[in-house]
């Protein structure tokens, strides 16, 4: 007897099992979090030590960042409140050959290296002298008992393991399969149960392939793995037969993880690398104005035949990388310039696209990346005048656009017009309750875009407020994740990188669920790693390796080069 005839049969089985696993899958969903998150949020992160710099007065300063800017400024990494000393004196910079390099900021009182006056930059090595302003330092190693006694702190930081949450995400992989296939009775796809299958085989297989390599700490791609999960199921209540094509997605995702983690690794050829990756961002949008078809009134798609493609997901990662990696080096002003002149041109080619929700996304990652950069709430003010004053002009020209944030906040007063989605959106939303209807019992599948731009009012339908709290609050995990460990953070270039994949995955999760509930206008923007297709999923683990390469705990990022502990200076 087959799944659908044995169901057929005794219907009661289907209904009890679905009244069932509507009160355990916020039970699952809890246990596989808590570890992740748990691990994530208490984490020490004790910072990583490259040298010292003795002071006048006695005592020294650790330096635990590749780059270190040295001043009387309170910005300053290093902070010498002496009134010779001007607010940004001087930088001290590492590579990864552990070669160190001191920069005059053009400073008033000049910077002098064993008594000879520095021009612009100088090589430095661990026990020379150093003298800002007249301020005399010293730049002192550290002995090998405090590299002993960092190691061991930092050893005891070890992640906790993550087992526990793979097997009980893989039960609730299980069990989301067969509530899946209860609700499609007869009409049940093969698809459903090889879907479910081949993304626990990946998963474990990823983890087991990591352990190998003695990696640890695997709460990202747990995060990650669970919303993917929420992904499929939504994929098969709304579109069976675009499974296969979501799982093969996740899996590219995780490919584009992996490759661009080890990339990472050398940030020597991430600098080689950032004129491509600007390039790339700025030609992914321009032949996609050019080539593109019009979908849900922007011009963001590229077909090949049956498939489709959204370019501008894509350029969202080239944009991060190129962004991050020009502004890497903090005391050069003219690498803003030229970031600035990057963004208008993507932010432009999105608005000649009418793809305004991406735009906005890609402005408020600039408006991330360049107050990380400069700490300038004035220029920053200047800048934002100037894109309202742009998007004005665009409207001017484009008045239509006008038209498609007419319901905004006034949904329910043309319920059959403007407001169709949105309405329909809160109306199953509601429905759901708590506990949710279960998975694949929902009708807001059948809404255009329910199962992309709306997915939030899906998962409140389906699975109930319990289980998308679950989902919003994994992205909100994965922030504060980011903000903790950007504070031990090696090299700038890490910490810029994952604040800006940080901040774009919650400001487009809170477009996608805002723009559902008519809090925002709906924009069209997909809730990372939930929503159906392949070009966002992609965008989303990608994203996801920045995270990865902020993570400076003992081995648990493939995206941090090892170090070996040394007792002498390198050469």
């Amino acid at each position: 007897m087959t799944f659908p005839e044995l169901l057929a049969a005794y219907p009661a089985v289907g209904t009890f099992y679905t009244a069932f696993v509507r009160f355990l899958f916020p039970v699952l969903a809890g246990a596989i979090l808590y570890r992740a998150v748990r691990s994530l949020l208490r984490a020490p992160h004790t910072p990583e030590i490259w040298g010292q710099l003795s002071l006048p007065a006695g005592g020294s300063v650790p330096l635990t960042h590749w780059e270190n800017i040295l001043g009387r400024g309170k910005s300053a990494d290093v902070r010498l409140n002496y009134p010779s000393v001007s607010r940004q004196h001087a930088a001290l910079c590492r590579n990864e050959e552990g070669q160190w390099t001191l920069y005059d900021l053009n400073s008033k009182g000049g910077v002098l290296l064993n008594g000879e006056r520095v021009e612009g930059s100088a090589s430095i090595r661990l026990g020379d002298r150093v003298e800002l302003g007249g301020v005399p330092l010293l730049f002192l190693p550290q002995t090998v008992e405090e590299q002993e006694a960092q190691a061991a702190k930092r050893r005891a930081e070890r992640p906790a393991a993550m087992w526990p949450s793979f097997l009980w995400l893989t039960v609730f992989q299980l069990l989301t399969c067969v509530q899946l296939m209860i609700a499609a009775g007869g009409e049940g796809s093969s698809a459903v149960p090889l879907a479910f299958l081949g993304l626990a085989a990946v998963m474990w297989l990823y983890a087991a392939a990591l352990r190998l390599s003695r990696c640890v700490g695997f709460e990202l791609e747990t995060i990650a793995f669970f919303l993917s999960t929420l992904s499929l199921a939504v994929t098969a209540s709304s579109a069976p037969g675009s499974l296969y094509k979501q799982l093969l997605a996740v899996i590219l995702g995780l490919g584009l993880f992996l490759t661009l983690g080890i990339f990472l690794r050398d940030l020597e050829r991430v600098q080689r690398n950032r004129w491509v990756m600007a390039a790339a961002s700025i030609a992914l949008l321009a032949v996609t104005l050019v080539l593109g078809s019009r979908k849900y009134g922007a011009v963001n798609w590229i077909s090949l035949g049956p498939l489709s493609f959204q370019p501008s997901e894509i350029a969202k990662i080239c944009y991060i990388f190129a962004g991050s990696a020009t502004l890497e080096r903090l005391f050069r002003r003219r690498n803003l310039t030229l970031f600035i002149l990057l963004t208008g041109l993507c932010v432009g080619l999105l608005g000649l696209m009418s793809d305004f929700g991406t735009a906005a996304v890609f402005f408020i990652t600039f408006l991330v990346l360049a107050y990380l950069r400069s700490g300038d709430f004035a220029a920053l003010s200047l800048i934002c005048g100037g894109a309202v004053f742009g998007a004005g002009i665009i409207v001017k020209f484009k008045p239509y656009i006008l038209d498609r944030f007419a319901a905004w906040g006034h949904a329910w007063a043309d319920p059959a017009g403007r407001g169709y989605q949105q309405t329909r959106t809160m109306s199953a939303a509601a429905s759901g309750g708590l506990l949710g209807m279960g998975a694949g019992n929902g009708w807001l599948h059948r809404v255009p875009a329910a199962d992309t731009d709306l997915v939030f009012g899906m998962l409140c339908e389906e699975w109930g407020l319990a289980a998308a709290f679950f989902a919003v609050g994994s992205i909100a995990a994965l922030a504060f994740f980011t903000v903790r460990a950007c504070r031990a953070g090696r090299s700038s270039f890490y910490c810029l990188a994952a604040c800006a994949a940080g901040s774009l995955l919650v400001f487009q999760t809170c477009l996608n669920v805002f723009g559902s509930v008519d809090l925002l206008p709906l924009t069209g923007v997909t809730f990372p790693f939930v929503s159906n297709g392949g070009s966002a999923m992609m965008s989303a683990w990608g994203l996801l390796a920045f995270l990865k390469a902020a993570d400076t705990r003992e081995h648990a990022s493939f995206a941090i080069r090892r170090q070996k502990l040394r007792s002498t200076p390198p050469g």
